[in-house]
């Protein structure tokens, strides 16, 4: 695999390369980058460097939206080999095109991502992501194929034959979202196995922010490492970062993606170290290439050394999404921030659910709604208001705000095996 330890030299040399590579193909090839150039009276041999490159606009999700579904290619669509697309819950779908030394340097990526983690080529990993237009099942599946591993393409949902596989076929490295692998452990109880006989080593979670109470939870339940990676379609799919064994943040692959903070409200890069919006240009893309691409995700770039000895800058966990921050009563919330104070209590388990009511457009009203473990739930009314109250309590001093609170009996929760569906919004005459 590509070794992720550059000298400074060479960083400077392979992003200044990629960098102009990346706008030059994108001004002679894409229609709408041309547009967007020509729009700001701008010219590729303006942008000089890593430094200029904040000369460069933004691109957004509407702009990809607004492309589909191929506004975005920078080739005749006969060289395109595969196509996937984000779900389109929320608008038109968001669509990718990869030509076929996309999809190299898409699986190069990822396996630097699982070896990474710990993986080799003696391992047998269990694919639990869905495949079809979503990236995470393919892109996991041909990144560990290209490392040597052995891929069992199972997908996601089935959960009992999923854990009857695993036992027989000797998994011992688990690709899933986090929430899919805490649903998996209780299933494995309720067919009388105990999750730690499975033998599993590595867990690749992605797809959903894991929070680290969820980590442990995880590892605790299943004896394994938990890993995180990231990635989104827009941009490639999974493999643009992920953890080492130090497990202190993700190593990004610089040499392919080249990331950027900024405040997410003026747009002004911010220095390492600084939480802001993380923004991705990948330098390799032929098919649909995209340029400071705004991800929506909150997060920071660590700029000191990682124990491990790669130069790869880190980013920091996800804490939030720019597009997910509530406002209530002019207090900004991220629903990450309750997550943390939920794992505080041995009494809920890790699935909750935040109900915000609008009224007007406005939201109003926040209910967190979160589940009891069994041995959290009593019949004793004065024991759960008790605990009611503690919640609250921490709720109130984290937030500055003090929502409504509802305690569930355990598994009242709906369990998904994709991305767990942790906010819904009633609107309100």
């Amino acid at each position: 695999m590509q070794n992720d330890f550059f000298s400074a030299e060479e960083f400077t040399d392979r992003q200044g390369n990629g960098l102009q590579t990346a706008i030059r193909h994108a001004y002679e090839n894409s229609p709408f980058y041309r547009r967007v150039f020509d729009r700001e009276n701008l010219k590729p041999g303006d942008i000089k460097g890593p430094a200029g490159f904040a000369k460069v606009p933004f691109t957004t999700k509407n702009d990809l939206r607004e492309a589909y579904p191929y506004g975005m290619a920078a080739v005749p669509l006969d060289k395109i080999l595969r196509i996937h697309a984000s779900s389109g819950t929320t608008g038109k779908p968001i669509v990718v095109g990869y030509t076929r030394a996309d999809l190299d340097c898409w699986a190069s990526c990822v396996a630097r991502i699982c070896e990474m983690a710990g993986v080799t080529e003696k391992d047998i990993a269990q694919v639990s992501f869905g495949y079809g237009l979503f990236t995470g099942g393919f892109g996991l599946h041909y990144g560990l194929e290209k490392l040597g591993a052995t891929v069992v393409p199972f997908s996601s949902g089935n959960t009992e034959r999923q854990l009857a596989l695993m036992k027989d076929f000797g998994t011992n490295v688990l690709v899933s979202t986090p929430s899919f692998a805490i649903y998996m452990a209780e299933m494995a109880r309720e067919l009388g196995y105990e999750p730690r006989s499975f033998g599993l080593k590595i867990g690749l979670f992605g797809g959903e922010p894991c929070s680290g109470a969820m980590r442990e939870d995880i590892e605790k339940q299943w004896g394994l490492r938990a890993t995180v990676n990231y990635g989104l379609t827009e941009v490639v799919g999974p493999g643009i970062s992920g953890e080492c064994s130090h497990t202190a943040g993700m190593h990004i692959l610089e040499d392919i993606y080249y990331p950027e903070i900024i405040d997410p409200v003026t747009g002004k890069v911010l220095p390492d170290g600084m939480a802001g919006e993380l923004v991705l240009t990948p330098m390799f893309k032929e098919g649909f290439p995209v340029l400071r691409y705004r991800t929506g995700d909150i997060t920071r770039l660590i700029p000191e050394p990682c124990s491990c000895g790669r130069t790869t800058r880190r980013m920091d966990y996800i804490t939030g999404r720019s597009d997910d921050m509530v406002i209530i009563k002019g207090v900004n919330i991220f629903p990450s921030q309750i997550e943390e104070v939920l794992a505080g209590f041995r009494e809920v388990s890790p699935h909750y659910r935040l109900v915000l009511k609008k009224e007007k457009g406005f939201i109003r009203d926040l209910e967190v709604q979160v589940e009891l473990t069994p041995e959290g739930f009593s019949d004793s009314y004065r024991e759960l208001e008790a605990l009611e109250g503690r919640i609250r309590q921490r709720l109130r001093s984290t937030l500055s705000l003090g929502p409504r609170l509802k305690l569930l009996e355990p598994r009242s929760l709906e369990r998904t095996t994709g991305k767990a569906k942790r906010i819904e919004i009633r609107e309100e005459d």
